[in-house]
């Protein structure tokens, strides 16, 4: 945390006895790290969260590597056990809508949920670009590339609330370049995502230094601003004054801090969440598998940020044997050791929007780049299938308790209302208030463009 040796001062003093004069004095300096993510300092906790309404937002999951479709939300008992594999389908709360018997958890509030079982138009590559804007890696893109969904919303609709950024992005980075957030694109690093998780989060930890030696310093940073300035040839500087402006929101205001921060947070709620390890990274190079992200974009949304979005642990199961030729690392050792603990981080997600009454407002999607092959390997995996995959979606206000869409009797393909990355996102940009029918944003080369892919529309059946 931030601890600055501060002066005493009679009034408007935090605890550390530091005013919110010497707070403005340290935005610039701190603004100073890269495009991301801050510790969280100790003063700005003199106030507290906002009970006001939420606005219009969505919480993004990114299952890295590709969840397996067939194991989870589009179970084939019927198949041949080298297509079904072990698991069983479950009924739900909803009459004719199963699901995997390892989640038990979402079958209790499957009215309050929707599953996408023909998600069409899939990249065949470990990337998670498709994921984050909508756009197929392999199409034409305009100079700069696709800005992705957070970025889009950022210029289009801005910050709701002046002390948090529009976009939050909790993702953890992966060794693995392709599955981490593809950036801003022709949008530029103005409406990059402010990044809490990223390495740079321990930046503004300033131990030692005095206000008053700040203060030199930040009229160092005065002068060498001037002479980059006039050397900048880019819109580079036109980002950094966006993320000094976004470190002067957090430094003035504990709202976006608090939200960070689950010591705040009831034990009983996290401990429903549950939690796990951000540094034990699964696979090596995926995410960590981390259930309190879930609950911490919960606490961002309703601190007024637009767009949250998260990665979550290591889907991409190939199988494999040891030396001695047990399956030891099987597809479905691993999904026995994620599907329950997933579960129930995002049951409890759904569950907490609804007490809270912000489901209406808050809409949720949980999705991968791909499905998996029908068929199980030999080495007990399955493979990259990008002929179809499923998604889950929750709040919104949507019409809820029910499936879309269907697959042959292999989960190989769509049989019935194929749906593409396009439609689910004409879906979230109308929920947010945007009509991608209308609305269009300005490329580098001064083209307006459509924010999905064709003539994409909103799903009906869930608005």
């Amino acid at each position: 945390m931030l601890t600055i040796a501060g002066r005493a001062h009679s009034t408007g003093e935090f605890c550390d006895g530091v005013s919110r004069r010497d707070v403005l004095r340290i935005g610039s300096l701190a603004a100073m790290g890269t495009a991301g993510a801050w510790s969280l300092p100790d003063l700005l906790r003199a106030e507290s969260l906002s009970g006001s309404k939420s606005p219009k937002s969505v919480i993004m999951i990114y299952l890295v590597g590709g969840p397996p479709h067939q194991d989870m939300f589009d179970l084939k008992p019927e198949a041949p056990k080298e297509i079904a594999g072990p698991w069983r389908p479950i009924a739900t709360n909803v009459p004719g809508f199963e699901i995997c018997e390892a989640f038990p958890r979402l079958a209790t509030m499957a009215d309050k949920l929707t599953v996408i079982r023909s998600l069409v138009g899939n990249q065949a590559g470990h990337d998670a670009i498709q994921v984050f804007n909508g756009h197929h890696p392999k199409n034409q893109k305009p100079s700069g590339g696709w800005p992705q969904f957070g970025t889009i919303v950022s210029k289009v609709q801005g910050p709701a609330r002046p002390e948090s950024p529009p976009f939050v992005s909790l993702c953890y980075t992966c060794t693995h370049g392709p599955y981490n957030e593809p950036g801003p694109g022709f949008l530029g690093a103005a409406h990059s995502p402010f990044r809490p998780m990223g390495e740079t989060r321990h930046d503004m930890v300033l131990n030692g230094v005095t206000l008053d030696r700040l203060a030199d310093r930040k009229s160092l940073l005065k002068g060498l601003d001037v002479i980059r300035r006039e050397i900048d040839q880019t819109s580079t500087m036109e980002g950094l004054d966006a993320f000094t402006e976004q470190a002067m929101g957090l430094l003035t205001s504990s709202k976006l801090a608090e939200a960070l921060d689950l010591s705040q947070e009831d034990p009983r709620t996290v401990e429903r969440y549950g939690t796990g390890d951000p540094t034990i990274m699964i696979d090596s190079n995926g995410a960590p598998r981390v259930p309190q992200s879930l609950l911490l974009a919960r606490r961002l949304i309703e601190a007024g940020v637009r767009v949250v979005t998260l990665n979550y642990s290591k889907w991409d199961w190939h199988g494999g044997r040891n030396t001695e030729g047990r399956a030891d690392n099987s597809i479905f050792l691993r999904e026995a050791e994620d599907f329950p603990i997933f579960d129930q981080c995002l049951s409890a997600l759904v569950e907490d929007l609804n007490q809270r009454g912000l489901a209406e407002d808050c809409a949720v999607v949980v999705w991968g780049e791909f499905g998996r092959t029908p068929r199980i390997s030999a080495r007990v995996g399955r493979d990259h299938w990008p002929k179809v995959n499923c998604a889950l979606m929750a709040g919104g206000a949507m019409q809820h308790g029910q499936v879309i869409g269907a697959t042959d009797r292999i989960a190989g393909e769509a049989v019935a209302r194929p749906v593409t990355f396009g439609e689910v996102y004409a879906t979230l940009f109308r929920h947010l208030g945007i009509d991608t029918g209308q609305t269009t944003i300005t490329d580098l080369n001064g083209r307006p463009q459509y924010l999905v892919e064709g003539e994409a529309q909103p799903m009906p059946e869930l608005v």
